[in-house]
């Protein structure tokens, strides 16, 4: 038995692997290292992540500059607690979030991932009207949304197969229909009647793009309208960037698009350029004010072990030098500007395909005319086996096949997946 198969053999036996059935499909494959655009396998093969690994990696595999990064800070101070204790590489990350965010966002609160990002956005608008005497229970979400696996995530997440067997544990949602043009002066006016109720007290959405339900594009200017409104009712505006956030719709990050910014912004995802976890929550001025009160109970108690790790936070400073640098931003136009010419090749072509959409660095096929679009599809897959036998990681989303690539990849790997994409359409 090779190395290789002896720990694929171990893993069989010990390890429980994220959204994987535990039948029908072949055993994962070792990873032994990755550069740039590629990881490489334990049997001598690589494979060009067009995925960034789960929409984390920006600036590819193992980038030096990031791993110099966390090696001084973990000689220097790898953890403390983050009650009454801060640090330099906190600080500094909070000072420069803020310079890049919508200029409204005035606090960093720190946590481990997107989906307790998410959780405490939540809590955040939750705890504003508690703490205001105000009694505004309900929360707004979009059908289609994804938010995390956490319960108060997955309770502002499309209800289906995913959260089924949680349905009698999640809180109360009200969900309006996902906005597209032929229904958006309907979503809003189901929108604006909710708002007016006078019980809502939070808006959560993904701006502009549904990731997990299949990179679905939505207008700026719908959103907009409907944060407008929202605001002038006084009802907290969640934007969940986790996915959209750090350039990867074209702009720094998606609310950059809108006219009226969020009260709250979530991000995770490729904060760390794909080293490490963290999760992060801003919020406006006023937001905070709420809690800045002589009583105890005025508290936002919420914290994690791991808030705001100094190697964590020193990673994303590191990556935040390699994205504002000109270099990266040339990257990002180039990459959208290549997805843009091939998705008008899609259109323009006699094709298997119900719709082409792109925006920035994403772009998503739905390649079957026929049936529903689902996460559940039975194309999936067969699709994914298909870029993989071809050294492409590219994770279809039912039968949507996307690309959300780490910006050092270049137009000719690129090709390789334009390539394999137009072999099955």
């Amino acid at each position: 038995m090779t190395r290789a198969n002896s720990l694929i053999e171990a893993d069989l036996q010990c390890v429980w692997h994220p959204f994987t059935p535990l039948q029908g499909l072949r055993p994962p494959l070792e990873v032994i290292g990755g550069e740039g655009a590629w990881i490489y396998t334990a049997e001598g093969n690589k494979i060009l992540d067009l995925i960034s690994s789960w929409w984390v990696n920006l600036h590819g595999h193992n980038h030096p500059y990031i791993a110099a990064a966390i090696a001084r800070q973990a000689h220097n101070l790898a953890h403390v607690i983050f009650a009454g204790f801060t640090h330099q590489p906190a600080v500094l990350l909070a000072q420069r979030l803020l310079e890049i965010l919508p200029p409204n966002m005035a606090k960093i609160f720190y946590s481990d991932n997107g989906s307790t990002a998410t959780e405490v956005a939540m809590k955040m608008a939750f705890q504003y009207f508690y703490n205001r005497g105000e009694k505004k229970p309900k929360i707004i979400a979009i059908d289609g949304a994804y938010h995390g696996d956490t319960f108060g995530a997955m309770s502002a997440g499309d209800r289906g197969p995913f959260n089924a067997p949680f349905e009698p544990y999640l809180f109360e949602v009200e969900f309006i229909p996902f906005p597209e043009k032929h229904n958006e002066e309907v979503v809003f006016q189901q929108f604006a009647d909710l708002v007016n109720s006078g019980q809502v007290g939070a808006f959560i959405f993904e701006p502009l793009v549904q990731g997990a339900s299949g990179m679905r594009m939505y207008s700026a200017e719908i959103l907009d309208k409907m944060i407008a409104y929202a605001k002038a009712h006084q009802v907290i505006c969640i934007a969940d960037e986790v996915m959209t956030g750090f350039g990867r719709t074209g702009k720094l990050f998606a609310s950059h698009y809108l006219h009226h910014y969020p009260d709250i912004i979530c991000l995770s995802k490729g904060i760390t350029g794909g080293f490490l976890p963290l999760g992060v929550t801003a919020c406006t001025k006023e937001i905070q004010e709420a809690y800045r009160s002589p009583e105890l109970m005025k508290t936002f108690f919420h914290g994690h072990s791991y808030t705001a790790n100094p190697i964590a936070c020193a990673a994303a400073n590191a990556s935040l030098d390699l994205l504002l640098n000109l270099s990266c931003q040339q990257a990002i136009q180039r990459i959208g500007q290549a997805h843009e010419q091939f998705a008008d090749h899609l259109r323009k072509g006699s094709y298997q395909i119900r719709q082409v959409r792109q925006l920035g660095t994403i772009l998503a096929i739905e390649i079957d005319r026929t049936g529903e679009t689902s996460y559940f599809h039975e194309a999936r897959n067969a699709l994914y086996y298909h870029f993989l036998d071809k050294g492409l990681l590219i994770r279809p989303l039912g039968n949507v096949v996307y690309l959300l690539p780490p910006y050092c990849i270049s137009n000719q790997e690129l090709q390789l997946a334009y390539e394999a994409i137009l072999e099955i359409v």
